[in-house]
């Protein structure tokens, strides 16, 4: 009975009494809301790895010119300058890194502090590191865009490219230092060119 049916005199009758029996339960009023199924709600619900084609490149957008096919398939000289580039600078990183590393262990003292030690070395890797993975990542995206030019002025992708490329990006990166440092600089770098093709041409 309510508090108005108290104060208006309203008498309760049989059928207005609760009934516990006819009460519904948890159960039975949540089956009947239709609520989400919480599998779908995630941003990655319902993607097919079989039916997913963002990896995928269209055979008719990669590279077609002789000789550009290598390890992974490329669309051209930007994929080549991101590539290339992109692991030439990781790896001399990491080299540099372990050149700081050794120069560290060996400058410093070693009865020296924990401290002192542990600042030295990460100094020299710091120093050494990022120094040698930006001349690397420098002169790759220089040889990149020199190997592509050729590539694509002579109509093909050859050893004959990357060691001429390796050349001009070698005495391009020393070109302020003088006529001997640019000689060298593009030696060395035409021959690390050209040790990369004979390998690219024996294993691909």
């Amino acid at each position: 009975m309510s508090i108005w049916d108290s104060f208006s005199g309203r008498k309760q009758s049989k059928g207005d009494a609760f009934d516990p029996t006819t009460a519904q339960d948890a159960t039975s009023f949540l089956s009947e809301v239709a609520i989400a199924d919480p599998t779908k709600l995630h941003p990655l619900a319902g993607l097919n790895q079989d039916t997913l084609d963002y990896i995928t490149l269209e055979d008719s957008a990669l590279d077609e010119l002789p000789g550009s096919r290598s390890v992974l398939p490329s669309r051209g000289w930007s994929d080549d300058l991101c590539y290339g580039t992109g692991t030439t600078y990781l790896a001399a990183l990491t080299l540099g890194g372990v050149w700081g590393l050794s120069e560290g262990l060996k400058k410093t003292p070693v009865t020296a502090p924990p401290k002192i030690r542990l600042n030295g070395v990460l100094n020299s890797i710091t120093r050494r590191g990022p120094f040698l993975g930006n001349s690397a990542g420098v002169v790759a995206m220089v040889y990149n865009c020199f190997n592509s030019g050729l590539g694509y002025a002579r109509g093909k992708h050859d050893s004959a490219n990357s060691i001429a490329a390796g050349a001009l990006s070698g005495m391009v990166f020393k070109s302020t230092r003088g006529l001997k440092p640019m000689m060298i600089s593009g030696g060395i770098v035409a021959s690390i060119a050209g040790g990369w093709a004979v390998v690219r041409k024996a294993f691909l």
